[in-house]
């Protein structure tokens, strides 16, 4: 599977290159202080939804670390110091992964999830974006272009904007120190899409319920998303026959893992 491009890195498993030339250590450090201003100032749930989330993402993180381990590769996570937040805002149908590892799902996702399986296929897929460093990839290429967003506007690919926008909120006032209001792009999406499938199969997930989900998550829009040319994120109807495309390969290529 590849993905295209080329500079001075390139992506896990999928082998795209990657311009990354900004400090990957910063940046981790800069999205843990804003992740504690979010912890503060937004409602956050600490029941039994936040323990499966926090028991799922244990099982990737381990999943993940034990295929690089086997695989002789550098462990993208190693110097992550992952964490998880279940926030309460029913309206909002979304999660986000900070760069290192600190992930956010709204309660508002977990009626598009349903169950266990389609909890780790939002998870896997904001994982990835994390674990393929897209945020380091979208933070340099704003450097080397001389834009003029700030670095915020990277840190969970445009989720907070999104988030903003549905409900008023100030948490991309707060975000936006950091910059997440642009999306990632779509090659990265798709990409992310493709690893999250990888980690989810990985960690002993039923890959198959990825499919339902953005079925559920289509209609829970009511068809409100732009044409496909006017978005960085694929259609839900591409996206759900290229899921199914790759379905069959990832189930083969990427079982279970043992995690000694």
């Amino acid at each position: 599977m590849t993905f295209g491009l080329q500079s001075c890195g390139t992506a896990p498993i999928t082998e795209r290159k990657q311009l990354k030339i900004l400090s990957e250590s910063k940046l981790n450090a800069q999205a843990a202080k804003i992740y504690e201003k979010v912890k503060k100032k937004e409602k956050l749930i600490e029941d039994g939804n936040l323990m499966k989330i926090k028991e799922i993402g244990k099982k990737m993180e381990n999943s993940i670390s034990e295929y690089f381990y086997k695989s002789d590769l550098a462990d993208p996570t190693a110097n992550f110091d992952w964490e998880y937040i279940l926030i309460d805002n029913k309206k909002v149908k979304n999660a986000w992964c900070m760069p290192g590892g600190k992930i956010a799902v709204y309660s508002g996702m977990l009626n598009v999830t349903k169950n266990d399986n389609g909890l780790a296929a939002v998870m896997g897929h904001e994982i990835a974006h994390a674990v393929a460093k897209h945020s380091v990839e979208r933070a340099s290429r704003s450097v080397l272009l001389k834009t003029t967003f700030q670095i915020t506007d990277i840190l969970t690919g445009g989720k907070i904007s999104q988030v903003n926008r549905a409900t008023g909120m100030n948490t991309v006032g707060l975000l936006a120190q950091l910059g997440i209001m642009n999306p990632f792009s779509r090659k990265q999406e798709s990409e992310a899409d493709y690893l999250g499938l990888i980690f989810s199969s990985l960690s002993g997930f039923d890959i198959r319920e990825t499919v339902k989900v953005w079925e559920r998550m289509q209609k829970a829009n009511k068809g409100k998303e732009p044409p496909e040319f006017m978005s960085t994120h694929p259609s839900s109807a591409n996206r759900i026959k290229t899921i199914n495309d790759w379905m069959n390969e990832i189930i083969l290529d990427y079982p279970p893992i043992k995690v000694n």
